[in-house]
């Protein structure tokens, strides 16, 4: 099972380790596409903080995250698992996993960027600010950037197995299975539930949302569910308590969604 999720823009403050060292991180074939989006980021960085914060997305509050973007290379590093502190993140909670389910963690979960396309979350990087919507100057859209390389690169990670889709609209343009591993991929979203006027009405919370998606990801990987195709998935989830709504693809070659439905929201 391959587990395709969203970073966080929540990071730890700094690195604690060796500075970044882009040829030990996984998925090699995506080392030049990042040298490049590296080298972009870096210049636009130390060139010029206004234009950069514009860039980026960045208040006057943040410039502070410009300057660390000038300093990736050297900068201190974290296992990507350790960088991301969001929301999700709190809720997978990677560090209180038992042993064997962080063993599972480290080969199925793979974190999208729009820095180093995507990484697994043993990965050493730095903290960094550059998100898949950001358009840099000589690249244009990362999402679109990204397409290329990832579309060599991720159908190989994918193997054989499940590919369970977690993420947000943004990372998912970066790539898109199709073909045989769209067949065995599982794209989810989370809707809350809740009765307006004797009437259900169901709705996108963003928060819970995500701190969903990491309880999900937590429960299977405590599981050790090996689930072979999105079937097998609904199957396994509604076992561990979720309801799902599952709607299987009306062409070949499209991925399922899957809508687990809630409602509380904590």
């Amino acid at each position: 099972m391959l587990v395709l999720l969203p970073p966080s823009e929540g990071k730890a403050a700094s690195g604690r380790g060796a500075s970044l060292k882009l040829e030990s991180l996984s998925l090699p074939g995506l080392a030049p596409a990042r040298a490049t989006v590296l080298d972009e980021l870096v210049e636009l960085c130390r060139a010029d903080e206004d234009k950069a914060r514009e860039v980026l997305g960045l208040s006057v509050g943040l410039r502070g995250e410009v300057g660390k973007n000038t300093g990736l290379r050297t900068a201190g590093t974290r296992p990507a698992g350790e960088l991301y502190t969001g929301v999700l993140y709190d809720a997978l909670d990677l560090a209180s996993l038992e042993a064997d389910a962080r063993r599972r963690a480290a080969t199925s979960l793979l974190v999208f960027s729009g820095l180093w396309g995507a990484v697994r979350i043993g990965d050493r990087i730095p903290p960094y600010r550059c998100s898949m919507g950001v358009k840099l100057p000589g690249l244009g859209a990362l999402g679109a950037y990204w397409r290329t390389p990832m579309a060599t690169v991720l159908p190989e990670a994918a193997g054989n197995g499940l590919v369970l889709d977690l993420r947000s609209s943004a990372y998912a343009a970066a790539w898109k299975p199709a073909g045989e591993v769209a067949s065995r991929t599982a794209s989810v979203r989370v809707l809350h539930s809740q009765l307006v006027d004797g009437v259900e009405k169901r709705s996108v919370v963003s928060h819970f949302n995500k701190a969903t998606k990491g309880r999900l990801v937590r429960d299977l990987l405590v599981a050790g569910a090996r689930p072979k195709g999105p079937a097998q998935l609904v199957e396994v989830l509604r076992d561990l308590g979720y309801v799902v709504e599952a709607e299987a693809p009306a062409r070949a070659g499209r991925p399922w969604s899957l809508d687990v439905v809630v409602t509380d929201l904590h």
